[in-house]
């Protein structure tokens, strides 16, 4: 009865703005405690139940460690499995179950046909081109020739700046500044970085404010911001496009004329001229950074499943499709230049993320360039069975009969 006293009192409190929503836990014993007050708060001001919302396995005491505030409950998404898998990676070898979480009907289904079509020809080739995380701040100048003298004696003290940086973290590598872009008398110096298995932006910031501080120090330039969208973090951008960001991810494949007919009901030629006249042609005349039917489809499923930072699937949504013909068989092959990843810390902590990756051998320190090569190959997967649908008109009716109902 005291609890349900006290609970009263606090939500009275709460609707009398005697105190705030992030200040409830200095009330109770517990987090838990704190997000049934916080919960039935919000029930009474809106006049709804939230049942489903209030229902949940994951150690809430932990996720308001790292990863959220306020908390009320969770969300719950529905998770299906894609595969086997088939790879030939350098660190993904052999058939994978992949976890995807998505509410759109048809997507997981799609999914797994490509994965037959690609375990049908053998497995597909995926790699790691390149690996690097980015921050850019900006600086300001005192005149145009200060900033040329600031980004000359950025690249004459690289092993200061180096030095500076990697003080801060066991596991970063300051690889270069690059580019080095003047605007005016504003410089925006951009930091690349390896950061291990984390996919590290808090790592690189808080290494380059350190790099920052000296380097404002000896120039006498003044620091705008931290991030000054050179990174360039969570937009579409064509400079990650071109240098890349995160993992740099290629997979690829070669389908006999007679599985592309079995399996997808087309033919070479007509997907390859799909992914034209779509995937090239279409995107270039709409403008769009993204030269691909659907990256973010299986980009933002494995990461909502995964406990990947989503607002990175708008970097993971930018690449190229190409798919060839040679006589009759299909050339077809997914680059994915900007996928930040990770299989230690942030939202791969939660207890369904952790899962979700150890259903792929995937979680932990060691993991992430396996992870990257089972992404490389779900996205292979899920677009070469979107283009063979479009190629074989079939798209409208998958989506009437398992999107519908």
């Amino acid at each position: 009865m005291r609890d349900m006293v006290e609970k009263d009192q606090i939500i009275g409190k709460l609707l009398n703005n005697e105190i705030k929503l992030h200040e409830i836990e200095k009330f109770t014993k517990t987090v838990d405690e704190a997000v049934d007050i916080r919960r039935s708060f919000i029930e009474e001001i809106s006049k709804t139940t939230l049942e489903h919302i209030s229902n949940y396995s994951l150690n809430m005491e932990e996720a308001v460690k790292r990863n959220i505030e306020n908390p009320i409950g969770t969300i719950q998404i529905p998770l299906g499995l894609a595969g086997p898998l088939k790879l030939k990676g350098e660190y993904a070898k052999g058939d994978f179950y992949v976890p995807l979480a998505t509410s759109e009907g048809a997507l997981v289904a799609s999914v797994n046909r490509g994965c037959s079509v690609i375990s049908a020809v053998g497995g597909a080739t995926v790699r790691i081109a390149d690996d690097k995380m980015t921050r850019a701040p900006v600086i300001k100048a005192k005149s145009v020739d200060h900033a040329l003298k600031i980004k000359t004696w950025i690249k004459d003290h690289f092993k200061e700046l180096k030095k500076a940086a990697e003080v801060t973290t066991r596991h970063g590598k300051l690889l270069k500044i690059d580019p080095i872009i003047i605007v005016g008398r504003y410089i925006y110096p951009r930091f690349v970085y390896t950061t291990g298995d984390s996919m590290g932006m808090n790592m690189v910031t808080i290494a380059t404010e350190n790099a920052i501080n000296l380097l404002t120090y000896k120039t006498g330039a003044h620091e705008i911001a931290l991030s000054g969208n050179v990174c360039v973090d969570k937009k579409p951008s064509s400079l990650n496009l071109i240098e890349g960001r995160g993992k740099t991810l290629i997979a690829e494949l070669i389908i006999p004329q007679k599985i592309v007919e079995e399996k997808l009901k087309t033919t070479s030629k007509a997907i390859v001229e799909v992914n034209i006249s779509k995937n090239l042609i279409g995107s270039a005349v709409s403008g769009s950074m993204g030269f691909n039917a659907h990256y973010a489809n299986m980009i933002g499923a494995i990461y909502l499943a995964t406990g990947q930072d989503e607002a990175h699937i708008v970097e993971g949504s930018l690449g190229i499709t190409t798919a060839e013909e040679t006589e009759g068989d299909l050339y077809f092959s997914v680059t994915l230049p900007d996928v930040p990843l990770a299989t230690i810390g942030g939202g791969t902590r939660l207890e369904t993320a952790k899962e979700s990756l150890e259903i792929m051998d995937a979680y932990g320190t060691g993991k992430v360039k396996k992870f990257a090569e089972i992404v490389a190959g779900i996205v292979l997967a899920g677009e070469l069975s979107l283009l063979g649908a479009l190629a074989a008109g079939h798209l409208a009716r998958a989506h009437k009969e398992l999107g519908r109902g």
